[in-house]
């Protein structure tokens, strides 16, 4: 077997057997972990576990338990794959999307008085930090086809104050992000791509992830592909940010400084207005190994969604009441994480809550979702 790595120390291999401090799992506890990801009844699933349970039991008196739990070499190979898959190299595992919003927040020195320009329609997760933190949310209206913000509104809502534009890939369907970007750079504003439903999508040729300042992805048990129920992966276009996003995802930790006596530093990480302050977004060697397994197939579970939005596309054919899925073209390649459909509620004879009720007396999973950002209390407080 090969040695197990921990990166936050300078040290190749494992400095200590962190099982020897009660990081190791027994075979009983192996087996409830198999048994909850493989759950089944009846007879033949008890047979079969049991069978299961005997290797187990036989595999625990030859294996070795992995050196490490967290931050080790399973997380450094998903890394690896996700720059390899997004054609990048700062990819950096941390708990969640929000967790690399708040990474390029802070880069941005977000605070009271400052304004970022989202979406109306957007998850909270997009202004959860800058709410923390008293910055103006200035809200800007969606392309009513496609749901994601408007170029020529955004363009509209800058002003001297406007730190950040945080362009949202709605059901992973891509932003225009050429306009977004040059008006970007013209005002010296950072890009924060949300690219939580996105992981694969295409525009005009690059993958989304790799266009704005920053961006993060979410592999929620809900997302096209998880890591085992939380993480993200968070990325930057900024030159020389990369290993600093690394280094604020465990509060700073200069994992290339020689360590001393179990002694190492910590230092702020240098954000675009002056150094700032990072806390833990840490992840597991079980998210790690989840997450590389899933990349590797991303293009086919895309592929696979792709061919079901189109085949209820065809469905809908001749139904003018009813807005199907945009299935994207040549420079726009969607991920198809969610099935948009838009109603018109005087030729369908009915809202969405309407529609809603129909679908569920067909037993058709559906969620009304996304409504505008405005209404919730939090904001609207």
């Amino acid at each position: 077997m090969s040695k197990q790595t921990d990166f936050r120390y300078n040290t190749g291999a494992t400095k200590v057997p962190w099982a020897a401090v009660g990081e190791n799992y027994n075979e009983a506890d192996l087996m409830e972990i198999i048994a909850f990801l493989m759950q089944g009844e009846g007879k033949a699933y008890e047979k079969a576990i049991n069978a299961v349970w005997k290797q187990v039991k036989k595999l625990a008196e030859v294996a070795t338990p992995p050196g490490k739990l967290s931050l080790g070499s399973q997380v450094e190979a998903a890394e690896e794959a996700c720059n390899a898959y997004l054609g990048t190299d700062s990819s950096t595992f941390v708990t969640n999307a929000t967790a690399g919003f708040e990474i390029a927040y802070k880069y941005a020195n977000l605070k009271e008085g400052d304004e970022v320009i989202v979406p109306a329609i957007t998850f909270v997760a997009t202004m959860a930090y800058p709410l923390a933190v008293g910055a103006k949310l200035v809200f800007a209206d969606v392309d009513p086809r496609t749901i994601n913000m408007d170029p020529a509104d955004v363009a509209r809502k800058i002003t001297d104050k406007t730190k950040m534009i945080v362009p949202v890939h709605i059901g992973g369907y891509p932003v225009d992000l050429d306009p977004i970007m040059e008006l970007a750079r013209k005002h010296d504003i950072l890009v924060l791509e949300d690219a939580a439903h996105a992981f694969g999508a295409m525009y005009k040729g690059k993958k989304i992830g790799t266009i704005g300042d920053f961006a993060a992805f979410s592999f929620h048990e809900v997302k096209n592909i998880t890591s085992f129920g939380e993480g993200g992966i968070a990325t930057t276009n900024i030159e020389g940010f990369g290993p600093e996003m690394k280094r604020a995802r465990f509060f700073g930790t200069d994992f290339s400084a020689p360590i001393k006596d179990w002694l190492y530093n910590v230092t702020p990480i240098q954000g675009k207005y002056g150094p700032f302050v990072a806390l833990n977004s840490s992840t597991t060697e079980i998210q790690g190994l989840g997450l590389k397994l899933q990349v590797a197939r991303n293009e086919e579970i895309i592929e696979e969604r792709r061919r079901a939005a189109a085949y209820l596309n065809s469905r809908f054919e001749g139904c003018d009441a009813i807005i199907p899925q945009d299935l994207g073209n040549e420079d726009i390649k969607p991920t198809f994480h969610l099935y948009l459909l838009q109603i018109d509620p005087e030729k369908a004879g009915g809202d969405v809550q309407t529609l809603k009720k129909k679908l569920e007396e067909m037993s058709v999973t559906n969620i009304p979702h996304f409504g505008p950002l405005y209404r919730f209390k939090v904001v609207s407080d």
